[in-house]
């Protein structure tokens, strides 16, 4: 085992957070991490929700970041951190080869489950490197990348709470027929039925199905299951007719891309 690889004439101890809710995974980083004057162990946690806290509380250097854990996995705890407080991070993995390419890509280093001792002091001396340097601002835009690459896609939502008549109605997504801006609200029409719903367009939509759902103006969202025809108008404009007769208006920015989108999809 090589020790004492780290040469640190320049700063500080490198302030170091372990996350694994491994235990025996834990125990053994932190042995690793023993034999190296140049590192401070801030502390380690079992879970994601501990470690965004944690991150946030001791804003360490460098971290030990296991992949996959319950709950909330490692690139869940990333995207909940403050771009600017992003330390240099080293994945513990077990991850395919396929997923593999992407952190030689995009990460600093990452470790193989079972860990090899060789290699962890080779990713350690890396990490040093790169701290040593002041290089974290690369490190950091490669890591957001990969976040953005790897992180799993939220599920769109199924069901919808609004308030109607001193009641909460629970709305199936797929009922809705469209929905349109309306100041601080939201119109959810479903069938014969309208729900004001508090919020922003641009918020909703992100939590929508885009195979389900498609935005044809600034105020508008559709249900594309319930679109009859769509007719298209001078200078790029078009109209929306709905299975119900409704007629909604589309600006030429969203009606150029939903023709292209229905022709795509015939």
């Amino acid at each position: 085992m090589k020790t004492g690889m780290l040469n640190f004439k320049s700063r500080m101890k490198i302030r170091t957070l372990i996350i694994d809710d491994e235990l025996l995974a834990r125990k053994l980083i932190r042995r690793l991490l023993a034999a190296e004057e140049g590192i401070e162990i801030v502390g380690e946690c079992a879970d994601g929700r501990e470690a965004v806290s944690m991150i946030a509380k001791f804003l360490p250097d460098l971290i030990f970041l296991d992949v996959q854990m319950p709950e909330l996995g490692g690139f869940e705890v990333l995207e909940r951190i403050a771009q600017a407080q992003l330390p240099v991070v080293i994945f513990v993995t077990a991850y395919d080869k396929f997923a593999l390419k992407a952190f030689e890509a995009n990460a600093l280093d990452y470790l193989l489950k079972p860990l090899d001792d060789e290699r962890f002091h080779q990713a350690l001396q890396r990490a040093g490197t790169y701290l040593n340097g002041k290089g974290t601002g690369a490190v950091r835009e490669r890591l957001i990348g990969l976040i953005h690459q790897l992180s799993p896609e939220s599920k769109p939502i199924s069901r919808l709470a609004v308030k109607a008549d001193g009641r909460v109605v629970f709305l199936k997504v797929t009922e809705i027929d469209w929905i349109e801006a309306t100041g601080n609200y939201l119109g959810l029409h479903v069938g014969k039925e309208s729900y004001l719903l508090r919020g922003r367009l641009n918020e909703l939509e992100k939590k929508l199905s885009t195979d389900q759902f498609f935005r044809i103006h600034r105020s508008t969202i559709i249900n594309l299951d319930r679109v009859k025809e769509f007719q298209p108008l001078f200078k790029g404009e078009g109209i929306v007719v709905l299975k119900d007769g409704a007629r909604l208006a589309a600006s030429r920015s969203y009606a150029h891309k939903l023709q292209e989108f229905l022709e795509a999809h015939l």
